[in-house]
Order: structure tokens, then C-alpha cells, then sequence
């Protein structure tokens, strides 16, 4: 088997896109196939599943990938040490749910763009709750979550900033027209909300069955922008992070009831696998992050009253 089917596969792997990781590689699509049908030949086993439009990796691609990534990252800190003083260059894959992605990442990407343009960005939008995976697969470099505090014995993670959640709705709204709410204002109210599984939502329902209201009329949805709309049409209250809303609540278009979720302390999460080689790349971009995101430092008790071990 040979180095450079090794790099390809690695970025089919991460980009999940045969005629992306072509692009990025500089090969022609047709030699990016060629490449990892030639690999799968060697090794008698199929690496990727094509799921109608999709591509997933097998069991068998994960195995392989984890295995490949140490032997990869060792060669890349080879290299980094005979062309220390040279400009960085190479590929960078991060991931990170929907709001980070559309909220906080942007400038992040641009700081970095704009230092180190001879470095590749792949960038994969994941559920928050299979963030953690992608890093024991070895299918992103850095990834970035919205959760409680969390401690890993396996993986590396800095909480950058808390995110302040509220409910929203739109002006005209009965609800919005208070100065004061009480639980049983709630009853009959329809909640615009992510689907059970994310982390956030989970803490949202676990701060109303403290508080006592456990039959709640929910709206489910994947995408904080159809949230966001729907309450603006009047639908529901919304549960979202204030940076989500800024703009449509300084329009007039949403506001914020007033109650305070409480023990909801979330934050934007900065994570990578204890494990592995911080390359020059991944550090320059760690670094950038820090310098957009975290503009205050989590209280530490804080951080530790709240740790969850996972």
C-alpha cells in the first residue's frame, strides 16, 4: 500500500465526498476512486458505503482509519521538524454543530484564513451530541460544542465562552407582554425545541420537571434557524442561545419572556484527542480560536461544580 493512497483515503474519510477530497487533493475525482478501490483490494475489505447520495465509512474503514491517523500524524510531525521555519501549509478539518458553525466560527475562520492562507479548511457540520465521535475517529482535527463542562479522560477540552439560553417569542405573543411569568403561565404553551438527544435540550427539560411541569407540548427540529422562524411566526416559544436571536430581537421581531432557566450553565467547548499530535496547523488554529471566543475565562469552581464525567 502506498503513502499517498493512505493521505486520500484519510480525506475521503474526513470529507465524506469523493470529488471534494479530489478537489482538495488536486487529483481528478476518477483517481481519488481509483485510489481507495485499489486500497480496499489490498486489504479485502470494502472501506465506504455508498447510502444512496451519502457516503459512510464501514466498520471496517473506521477500524482502519483510527489505525492509519497515529502512523499519518507522526509522518506530518516528521515533516514539521525538517521545515520548522517554513510557511504552514496542509489540511484542516474541524466540526461543530449548526450555531457554532453559522455564530462563532466565522471569524475564527477568517482570523485564520487570513494568517495562514496556504492551509486547507474542511469544515463538517455534526449534531452536537456526535462531536465526541468524530474525534475517536479520527475524521476531525478540532471540533467545537455546545454542553455543560465537560471531562474526558480521552479527550482534551476548553470551554471558551458560556452561552447565555432564554425563551423567545414573538411581540405579540400574550406571554411577551409580561413583566412577570410564573410556572403555570407555561401550561398550554407550545416550546419550539431541538430533538431529545442534544445535549442542550436535555437540560432544558430537566430544569422544567425540576420546577414541576412535566406534560410540555413540544415542537422538535434539527436546525436552530427553523426554530428561530417559527417563533417568529408565532408558532411557539423558542429555547435558544441569545447570540442565535441578536439581530431579530434588536428588529422588534423577538423578545425575550421573562424567566431565567436556572442551573443551565452552557458553554461554546473547544475539543481534540488527548492523543494526538497538535501540529503546528492545529495549534496555529486553537490559538485563533481563543483569541475570538474566549473573551472571559469560566469561572473555575464553576467549571468543576459542573463537570460531567463522560
Amino acid at each position: 500500500m502506498e503513502l499517498r493512497q493512505l493521505h486520500t483515503f484519510r480525506m475521503v474519510a474526513s470529507t465524506l465526498n469523493f470529488s471534494r477530497a479530489a478537489e482538495v487533493l488536486g487529483y481528478v475525482p476518477s483517481n481519488v476512486t481509483m485510489q481507495i478501490k485499489a486500497l480496499e483490494d489490498e486489504l479485502g475489505v470494502r472501506l465506504f458505503d455508498r447510502l444512496g447520495k451519502q457516503l459512510v465509512l464501514t466498520t471496517a474503514g473506521k477500524s482502519f482509519l483510527t489505525h492509519i491517523q497515529s502512523v499519518l500524524d507522526k509522518l506530518d510531525e516528521a515533516r514539521s521538524a525538517v521545515h520548522d521555519n517554513e510557511v504552514l501549509s496542509g489540511t484542516l478539518t474541524i466540526s461543530a454543530n449548526e450555531v457554532i458553525c453559522a455564530y462563532r466560527l466565522p471569524v475564527v475562520f477568517r482570523l485564520f484564513r487570513s494568517r495562514y492562507p496556504g492551509v486547507r479548511l474542511i469544515f463538517r457540520s455534526v449534531p452536537n451530541q456526535e462531536l465526541k465521535q468524530t474525534l475517536f475517529e479520527g475524521t476531525a482535527d478540532v471540533v467545537f460544542m455546545l454542553d455543560e463542562p465537560i471531562r474526558s479522560s480521552r479527550l482534551a477540552v476548553e470551554p471558551l465562552v458560556e452561552e447565555t439560553f432564554r425563551l423567545f417569542a414573538a411581540p405579540d405573543h400574550p406571554l411577551a407582554q409580561r413583566t412577570e411569568l410564573e410556572l403555570e403561565d407555561f401550561h398550554g404553551e407550545v416550546f419550539l425545541t431541538n430533538e431529545k438527544g442534544c445535549p442542550y435540550r436535555t437540560m432544558f427539560d430537566r430544569s422544567f420537571e425540576k420546577e414541576g411541569i412535566d406534560s410540555i407540548t413540544y415542537l422538535e427540529f434539527q436546525s436552530a434557524e427553523a426554530i428561530k422562524q417559527c417563533a417568529i411566526s408565532g408558532i411557539g416559544i423558542a429555547f435558544l442561545p441569545e447570540i442565535v436571536v441578536e439581530a431579530e430581537v434588536e428588529r422588534g421581531e423577538l423578545v425575550a419572556l421573562p424567566w431565567q432557566i436556572p442551573d443551565l450553565h452552557v458553554y461554546t467547548q473547544m475539543s481534540w484527542h488527548k492523543d494526538k499530535w497538535l501540529s503546528p496547523i492545529i495549534l496555529s488554529f486553537i490559538e485563533a480560536a481563543r483569541e475570538v471566543m474566549a473573551v472571559e475565562t469560566p469561572d473555575p469552581q464553576l467549571l468543576e461544580s459542573k463537570n460531567i464525567a463522560r
